[in-house]
């Protein structure tokens, strides 16, 4: 996803981090950023079984 993003590319990306949203915060958004993209990730594998399922329905009907 990100070839060439490196230790110096994600300090500097922590630093951007805590300026903006102080360390009190950062843990929560830390937090809230995991969640998000578990729930990204789950809805996108779900998508995927229904679009192999119904890919399968119609090569079934098709052989019919």
């Amino acid at each position: 996803m990100f070839p060439h993003l490196g230790v110096p590319e994600l300090l500097v990306i922590l630093v951007i981090a805590l300026v903006l949203f102080g360390p009190g915060k950062l843990p929560d958004v830390g937090k809230a950023l995991g969640k998000s993209i578990r729930e990204f990730k789950s809805a996108s594998t779900e998508e995927k079984k229904t679009i192999d399922v119904a890919e399968k329905s119609d090569e079934k009907t098709e052989k019919k």
